[in-house]
């Protein structure tokens, strides 16, 4: 079987990254999608002619969607940034969107969730908030809804090195998805595709899936896409890691000069189907990734891991 550079060239970065980032605030598997643990079995040696004990690796348990099941294969401790704050622009709350799901997931890495909903505050607010924030998230509505000061002030807020997350979701959902992304990174998204299904890994012969082997990634073989989707502009600066179901680049990473942001078309996930397929555990390790550990070091993270 003939191996892509590519595919390889990914697995090997995996691989490299496992002992790079074991910091205490990550679980010993950070990076790995496919979860093994030693387990010992008996069995009978023809040649010994009697029953022998050997240690094997085999696959953790998994859940009804085929991810390693329990929280220690979460990219981050539970309870490990106690104390920290994700900030959230919720500009789009139709349909029941209420973030009481992220929120939850977000709770047992210790993060609290303060939320501006369907619009953004005045100035001076925006920026006390963001003070006492590690991450800003933000889901886009249909229309911009954002001044220009406010995004300045999420621009200083990123070249501080704070974790962004910026959301959007099929046309016209990323209205002000696109005015962020665009000042911070030079990146938009656009289109409306239809997705609703859940993807795999991706593998050598297959574009669609999760990228193997990245921090944000850890413990997931399967996720949702959500339902219908904006596809990311193509840039070199960002690293893909989710493609959706039509081969469409749905989710990326920024990760450059000490700054981290992730652009995603597919908001959905955060309320509809979030019992499918990964969801929870990308949600957290996303934020967990985003609080850029490996900038800030010790003061993001809580007694309970030291």
């Amino acid at each position: 079987m003939k191996t892509s550079k590519k595919y390889l060239k990914l697995v090997v970065l995996g691989a490299m990254m496992v002992p790079y980032f074991s910091f205490g605030q990550y679980n010993k598997c950070a990076a790995q999608n496919v979860i093994t643990e030693p387990v010992e079995e008996v069995y009978y040696d023809a040649v010994l002619q009697k029953k022998v004990t050997r240690t094997v690796d085999k696959p953790v348990a998994a859940d009804t969607y085929g991810n390693p099941q329990g929280n220690q294969y979460d990219l981050a401790v539970d309870g490990a940034f106690e104390g920290q704050t994700v900030a959230v622009l919720h500009l789009y709350t139709g349909e029941g969107f209420d973030f009481e799901l992220p929120k939850n997931a977000l709770k047992e890495k210790g993060f609290s969730v303060y939320r501006w909903i369907n619009n953004a505050p005045d100035i001076k607010e925006f920026k006390e908030g963001l003070d006492k924030a590690c991450q800003l998230w933000i889901i886009s509505d249909s229309y911009s809804k954002l001044s220009a000061e406010h995004v300045k002030a999420i621009k200083d807020f990123f070249d501080g090195g704070k974790g962004v997350y910026i959301w959007g979701d099929n046309q016209p959902y990323y209205a002000d998805a696109n005015v962020v992304a665009k000042a911070l990174i030079g990146v938009e998204m656009k289109g409306n595709t239809m997705g609703a299904k859940v993807v795999n890994l991706q593998t050598e012969n297959n574009k669609e899936g999760l990228i193997p082997n990245h921090l944000i990634s850890t413990g997931i073989q399967n996720i949702y896409e959500g339902i219908t989707i904006a596809t990311l502009d193509y840039s070199q600066d960002l690293t893909p890691l989710i493609y959706g179901s039509a081969n469409n680049l749905v989710t990326a990473a920024y990760e450059k000069n000490g700054k981290r942001l992730i652009l995603d078309g597919g908001f959905t996930r955060l309320y509809v189907n979030w019992d499918s397929a990964g969801t929870g555990r990308y949600v957290k390790n996303a934020a967990a990734w985003l609080v850029n550990y490996e900038k800030f070091g010790k003061e993001v993270v809580s007694e309970k891991v030291k």
